[in-house]
């Protein structure tokens, strides 16, 4: 045959040999993004939350509850006004929620904002007192004729308030046996006490009082009540003259001996005294409650009548 003298071409098998993995496609891409998106859905959704006041989730949660009941009640628990069912709230961003009409306040979160501010007022007042406290003790040792009768002025900081009481001595009585005339130290006393209580925010009580020696005329009635409140009204005169506002005077009475230091010895010298008490705002609202007081200027005082016209008694009757 003619193709028998023709030499066979051969046969070249190429063999690609595969070196590693192929490369995969973009679905990793595509789930990386949705990942990505899920965690930044997640941190807006905590951003929204932790900046969302308490007001508007108590909105949003009534409204996804029953947004019907909440429109028809209305109330801003149905949303914002431009929500498409009528009767929801007008502004989202109230610190507090509001409830619906005639859900009524919740008690128990009234009284705890009541606790918290009677709190507040009462930290208050004792820094203030602590404040006034402070500054008096440091005008008595300042003050060389007031430091003399350091031992006739006592300081306690009570329940009811800071209290200055100005007691009688043997040797060194603040007023004539029997008269509501100061004498001229304890004027001294009182008016610097006076400057000091000039600008104080809380209000005052003022108390004179007296021993349990007799007191009486069988005439004029004239006692130690009349006498103890006599006193009384002769301090605080020395008390608003150096400067102190009269207005801030809550209360002035004559206690006689009904309220004794010296129980144990009736009529020692100590229990003739002035109490004045720089009352914190518990105590005078303690005080205007359980008492028919007008809070008016003109009628703070005047519930104790001033009786310094009223004359003295006879000669030859013992007095305190």
């Amino acid at each position: 045959m003619a193709t028998e003298g023709k030499k066979l071409q051969p046969i070249i098998v190429k063999k690609i040999k595969k070196g590693g993995h192929a490369v995969h496609g973009g679905a990793w891409k595509i789930a990386y993004a949705d990942f990505v998106t899920a965690m930044m859905a997640f941190f807006l959704l905590m951003w929204l939350l932790g900046s969302t006041t308490e007001g508007d989730k108590k909105g949003l949660s009534d409204y996804f509850t029953s947004p019907l009941k909440v429109a028809m009640q209305g109330g801003s628990g149905a949303g914002a006004s431009n929500s498409i069912l009528s009767g929801g709230g007008t502004d989202l961003t109230k610190s507090v929620g509001q409830a619906a009409r005639g859900s009524g306040d919740d008690p128990t979160k009234k009284k705890m904002d009541e606790t918290a501010a009677k709190a507040e007022v009462a930290k208050q007042d004792a820094k203030r007192i602590s404040t006034l406290r402070a500054k008096i003790d440091a005008l008595i040792t300042n003050n060389p004729k007031l430091s003399e009768y350091r031992s006739q002025i006592r300081m306690e900081t009570t329940p009811d308030g800071l209290q200055i009481q100005i007691v009688d001595e043997q040797n060194r009585p603040m007023f004539d046996s029997g008269s509501a005339l100061v004498k001229p130290y304890m004027r001294e006393i009182l008016r610097e006490i006076g400057s000091a209580l000039n600008g104080v925010e809380n209000r005052i009580s003022l108390a004179g009082h007296t021993d349990s020696t007799p007191y009486g005329n069988g005439e004029r009635g004239y006692s130690n009540w009349e006498l103890s409140a006599d006193r009384a009204n002769a301090s605080r005169r020395e008390l608003v003259a150096a400067g102190m506002p009269d207005e801030k005077m809550a209360r002035v009475v004559g206690l006689a001996a009904s309220s004794l230091i010296d129980t144990k010895n009736p009529l020692a010298p100590i229990n003739r005294r002035i109490s004045i008490t720089i009352m914190t705002r518990e105590a005078e609202a303690r005080l205007m409650g359980n008492a028919t007081i007008d809070t008016d200027v003109t009628s703070a005082t005047p519930k104790v009548t001033d009786m310094t016209s009223t004359p003295e008694p006879s000669q030859g009757v013992q007095k305190p």
